[in-house]
């Protein structure tokens, strides 16, 4: 199971098995539930602490390597192999911190300033996928910083745009009705 947000889901608790006070399951080393090896939590609704006793932060590389290894344990269990210990790997964070600021932590050393915010820009354009996206991200990207404009993308849960009235949603659907023939 992966459950993203910033609160474990209440899906843990409905488990019946030990979670903490956040309400994460606490699972075991290898990512399964105590008591049935057949079930893996991962993400943010996963407890673990790492090899330092610090606890896993519910963050997207946390989730990311442990939908890998719980992958690789199914097919570790399909051939009748012992399990392994998940363990993860910190390649570093970032975050902006305002225009042309952020930070950036690494194993090996820190950034703050216009050189991390950079780091951050670029990272998160290698990792796209597809040469398109990048280049559209990035002219989206170079748009809003050279314009100082910034982009809202709300997702309401209704379909209807701001400003339009009832006579505009009915040409529009009397519209939609002409180009199909209903």
């Amino acid at each position: 199971m992966w459950a993203a947000g910033v609160a474990a889901s209440p899906l843990g608790r409905k488990l019946g098995v030990p979670v903490d006070r956040a309400g994460r399951v606490l699972v075991q080393p290898d990512l399964s539930i105590p008591d049935h090896p057949e079930v893996f939590v991962i993400g943010d609704l996963a407890s673990l602490q790492d090899e330092h006793g610090k606890m896993l932060p519910g963050v997207a590389p946390v989730a990311l390597q442990q939908g890998k290894w719980v992958a690789k344990t199914i097919a570790r269990d399909l051939e009748h192999q012992p399990r392994r210990n998940f363990h993860y790997h910190d390649k570093g964070s970032l975050a902006t911190i305002g225009r042309a600021a952020g930070v950036a932590q690494f194993p090996k050393f820190s950034l703050s300033g216009y050189f991390a915010w950079l780091s951050w820009l670029f990272i998160h354009i290698f990792f796209l996928i597809g040469f398109r996206n990048r280049i559209l991200v990035m002219i989206q990207w170079a748009w809003s910083y050279l314009t100082y404009e910034r982009g809202a993308r709300l997702i309401t849960g209704s379909n209807e745009l701001p400003g339009w009235t009832a006579s505009k949603r009915q040409e529009e659907s009397e519209s939609a009705s002409l180009k199909t023939g209903t």
